[in-house]
């Protein structure tokens, strides 16, 4: 039997970038909270939203769509694919700006302390909870609403995420709870 291939439009790829960055947003402010007891608006923008997250989740959603049913698979791929991204992502950042928003040294088995092997666990997890559970709940909820409502969303969205990467690019948000300047 032959797999249909199946594509979306435009609108559905940038809603799922930002519902999955709004997700690590929330993942990691509700973490912080827990654990320092403050409120740490996390990453390099202002937003409620963490674009690795986002970008991460639209790679696993291209990569790993077609292994659904396969959920050790999802698990161990997205452990790699997702450390590979936040790997990548902490030394682009650190060149870029000479800060560093993450640091895994204190953590058993990192690499650098960009990565490490709780994380990538955890990364693993919500991979797997994203193929398997969180996308076909999203593409039912995507379907209920007309085209011209998503694509009034998006519009918005991109408008203010524009607007913020701007603004970040002079001013990155960093401070307490959200960076260590590691100027060379």
């Amino acid at each position: 039997m032959v797999r249909k291939k199946t594509t979306h439009e435009f609108d559905y790829y940038v809603l799922l970038f930002f519902g999955m960055a709004f997700i690590g947003w929330l993942w990691e402010v509700l973490l912080y909270l827990c654990t320092e007891h403050a409120f740490i608006n996390r990453g390099v923008y202002r937003g409620p939203y963490l674009p690795i997250y986002g970008a991460g989740g639209l790679a696993l959603c291209f990569l790993l769509r077609g292994s659904r049913g396969k959920p050790m698979r999802v698990f161990f791929l997205s452990m790699l694919i997702c450390s590979g991204l936040e790997y990548f992502t902490s030394w682009f950042l650190e060149r870029l700006w000479g800060i560093r928003w993450w640091d895994y040294s204190g953590h058993a088995l990192n690499l650098n302390g960009r990565i490490c092997l709780l994380g990538a666990v955890i990364f693993g997890l919500g991979g797997t909870a994203l193929i398997c559970v969180l996308l076909p709940v999203y593409e039912r909820l995507y379907r209920k609403f007309s085209r011209k409502w998503r694509t009034a969303l998006c519009l918005v969205l991109l408008l203010a995420f524009i607007a913020d990467a701007t603004y970040c690019a002079v001013r990155p948000n960093t401070g307490r709870g959200i960076s260590q300047d590691t100027t060379f």
